[in-house]
């Protein structure tokens, strides 16, 4: 094993993974799946732990397994020729055998490693991660982990004897097998603390998204959410309901770096990943302000709220370069908004869309069939609504309650859920629902979902349109491919569907 020496302290090896799956899983998202749009996102919060890493002095290397075509062989390989004493592991609840599976190829093939599980899942369940791990996951991180794998690793690269009571947001498993949960990690205040994510591992061409320019870059501009949506993942699990914000000239500076390091981002586009980028009106003033101030000449896009009424803020994003708002509609029924506490009014949805089709923003509605209280007509309601509106593109998804949500807990004392085993979370590697209600079967949602879709993208008006807003040959392959890619999805679910186990 090859040691790097930082300030007279010896450090070792560690590898940071995302780990392999299903062909084409992509981890990284809010729903963890074989998208139907086939995107590969790249592993940004694991880039944020590298970082971390690499300023406190660590011999560390990131390696995204689905971006390179690698599988478990590879993983094996990877192991064996760095024998790292530090193995850092992505988990989702679909894929969590499998990244147990990985953590014993970690520990089989450097036997002296030690393997800390990140992620949504884990940080849900992490108990239940490591009884079932039965010692091939030593600790799993709770929340936001960043300081927690650090400090992780400072104590083992300092010996396996070392205390780990003091690091907070950790839980982990002794040689017993008893597993002691530490006291938690607050939320990061300061996140302009934090390095900007190690991209310099990855190949950033290698991410794709049909419904983004390319190559893309995601941006995280700030954590948490103040809104508390019932079936939301990473607010109610990994970053809490405050909004924490990196500060504009921050932000700016790191997009500043990426366009001189990678040049070809001009040609694509910075993507914020913040829950509701437009929360905090002044700053995202303020950001555009300092965006055209700086003259970066850049294109980007942002999560937003279907609620914002000021047109003036609007347009001056479009002025500084904004192309895209992706928009959580969720469902047009007011009924089941009000039941998964949405906080919207389905009239300002319309008023919204209309502000922004005046600002000249492009918008990409996204939309879940299944959330409680759903039956034919409201999932109807919800399809009329997307036909009805000016959307760019758009993404329906059949609702699916991850643990550590509020959604679960309801669906699970109900005795809704349908799904016995976290491997029954897919289909294939496909998003696919798990919940039935009185009225209203799975493999309805699941049909509704796909018939949705068909509805919007094949309509003669919206082919036409699609192909006329053409910017360029690159922009033409992007929606090619994406094309290629969601036609691979409904033959494939077309094929599912008429297979005699279903």
């Amino acid at each position: 094993m090859t040691e790097t020496t930082f300030e007279g302290v010896s450090v070792a090896k560690v590898l940071v993974i995302n780990e392999p799956f299903a062909p084409d899983f992509c981890r990284t998202q809010r729903w963890a799946a074989r998208t139907r749009g086939r995107v590969l996102r790249a592993p940004d919060w694991l880039a944020y732990a590298t970082a971390v890493l690499e300023k406190d002095g660590v011999d560390v290397e990131l390696h995204d397994f689905p971006a390179k075509g690698w599988d478990k062989p590879e993983l094996e390989a990877l192991v064996k020729r760095t024998q790292p004493r530090i193995v850092v592991l992505d988990a989702t609840t679909p894929s969590i055998d499998s990244d147990i599976e990985c953590a014993r190829i970690c520990k089989r093939e450097s036997p002296q490693c030690r393997v800390i599980m990140v992620g949504p899942h884990v940080a849900s369940l992490p108990e239940e991660t490591l009884n079932n791990a039965d010692g091939a996951v030593d600790a799993v991180a709770i929340g936001e982990y960043e300081y927690t794998v650090r400090d992780y690793v400072r104590q083992r690269l300092d010996g396996d004897d070392a205390p780990l009571a003091g690091v907070l947001g950790l839980a982990w498993r002794d040689e017993s097998g008893a597993v002691t949960i530490n006291a938690p990690r607050p939320p990061i205040e300061n996140l302009d603390e934090l390095p900007f994510p190690a991209w310099g591992h990855l190949d950033l061409m290698a991410y794709f998204d049909g419904t983004k320019l390319h190559p893309y870059v995601d941006v995280i501009g700030g954590r948490g959410c103040p809104f508390k949506c019932s079936f939301c993942l990473w607010p109610q699990v990994m970053h809490g309901h405050t909004y924490r914000l990196r500060s504009v000239e921050n932000i700016l500076d790191e997009m500043e770096w990426v366009l001189e390091t990678w040049p070809e981002v001009r040609r694509g586009e910075f993507f914020f990943e913040d829950d509701t980028f437009t929360a905090d009106r002044a700053r995202a003033k303020a950001f555009c302000e300092g965006l055209i101030e700086r003259g970066l000449d850049c294109t980007w896009s942002i999560n937003v709220r279907a609620d914002i009424r000021d047109e003036e803020l609007l347009r001056l994003m479009k002025r500084a370069g904004c192309r895209m708002l992706i928009v959580g509609f969720e469902s047009a029924n007011q009924e089941i908004l009000d039941r998964v506490g949405k906080q919207m009014k389905v009239p300002r949805m319309t008023e919204f869309v209309h502000l922004a089709k005046k600002a000249k923003l492009q918008i990409h509605g996204c939309f879940v069939l299944g959330l409680p209280g759903e039956n034919r007509d409201t999932m109807e309601n919800t399809i009329q609504f997307a036909l009805n509106h000016p959307l760019d593109t758009v993404q329906f998804s059949g609702a699916v309650p991850f643990p550590g949500t509020s959604y679960f807990k309801e669906m699970k004392s109900e005795g809704l859920l349908l799904a016995k085993n976290w491997n029954e979370w897919l289909q294939d590697g496909e998003q696919a629902p798990i919940i039935a209600y009185p009225g209203l079967s799975r493999e309805e949602i699941q049909e509704k979902v796909d018939s949705a879709l068909k509805r919007f993208y094949f309509r003669p008006s919206y082919v036409w349109r699609f192909l006329l807003a053409t910017r360029s040959r690159k922009d033409l392959y992007r929606k090619v491919r994406g094309f290629i890619h969601f036609m691979s999805y409904l033959f494939s679910s077309k094929e599912k569907s008429s297979s005699p186990s279903q």
